[in-house]
């Protein structure tokens, strides 16, 4: 793993003894609490590279917005409408987000 990752700390799973079927990947990372945040509410058609663009300067950093909203699992899972499972746009304008500083 690149030394720049953002798991490069991240410990890997531990074999149980007796159960080869151990997950042989890594654990979460740890994740501290942002601060600096701004709320923001998705509009119709917004991306996290986008917006990570136009609050970081760089499309890159959109896992950052996701560190920030920990019970999003998924990117997609902002944008899919909860009782239809619809990606539906419209949706967006109705989640507020939490968008960190960009010091974090």
């Amino acid at each position: 793993m690149s030394g720049r990752s953002r798991y490069k700390d991240s410990k890997y799973f531990a074999e149980t003894p007796g159960r080869p079927d151990t997950f042989p990947g890594i654990r979460p990372r740890d994740i501290g609490a942002a601060s600096g945040i701004v709320e923001y509410q998705l509009k119709e058609w917004d991306r996290l590279d986008m917006l990570s663009f136009n609050y970081y300067n760089n499309a890159d950093l959109w896992w950052r917005i996701m560190d920030a909203n920990p019970e999003v699992l998924c990117a997609v899972d902002l944008f899919i409408n909860p009782e239809t499972g619809e990606n539906d746009e419209r949706e967006n304008s109705m989640k507020t987000i939490l968008i960190p500083g960009s010091g974090e």
